[in-house]
């Protein structure tokens, strides 16, 4: 196609096609949909992505994951919209993205499964003597506090290692983790 073709398919200026051809200008994202959709391309076929390394997006997108200690899912969540948002853009942005929500994930069910399991072997407890004892309600709360501590300190850990893993580039290392997003 011809520039003044492009021009009168496109709305654009002939200077404008000009500019972006030889290099002179970035094309908005408006002029980008509008040559792509002259071109009947998608606007991604334009442009050449080149994947980029970038260590500190990488580090944050590791530590992203420590919003755990403000509420579990937001582990999750949060290193979910930053992997999406560069997905496939940078170098090891999928192996990373997918290893720490992966252990997140992982590390919830855990989570959530210990507190649930203290609380059927306590209702079993009670059921089985018929006698509501102080001492079985503070040997279960105990077993929550050094529950929740310990789960809480392992995530931390393994966050930091991890970052410091990313930093030295490394392979990370996450454990354990349930392959929920496939490589």
């Amino acid at each position: 196609m011809s520039q003044e073709g492009l021009t009168e398919n496109s709305g654009l200026s002939l200077r404008t096609i000009q500019r972006i051809e030889n290099g002179e200008t970035e094309p908005t994202a408006d002029t980008l949909k509008r040559i792509a959709k002259a071109l009947n391309v998608t606007p991604n076929e334009l442009v050449d992505w080149a994947i980029v390394e970038d260590k500190g997006f990488l580090k944050a997108l590791n530590l992203s994951a420590l919003t755990f200690l403000f509420f579990p899912l937001l582990g999750i969540l949060v290193p979910l919209i930053m992997w999406i948002s560069k997905k496939d853009k940078l170098k090891d942005i999928n192996r990373i993205g997918k290893d720490v929500i992966n252990f997140e994930i992982t590390w919830t069910i855990i989570f959530s499964l210990g507190f649930v399991c203290n609380a059927i072997y306590m209702t079993y407890t009670l059921k089985s003597t018929g006698v509501v004892s102080m001492s079985n309600i503070i040997s279960g709360m105990r077993f929550n506090m050094f529950f929740l501590i310990f789960m809480y300190l392992f995530n931390l850990v393994s966050i930091i290692f991890n970052t410091f893993l990313i930093d030295k580039e490394k392979e990370v290392r996450y454990f354990p983790k349930i392959k929920f997003l496939g490589k």
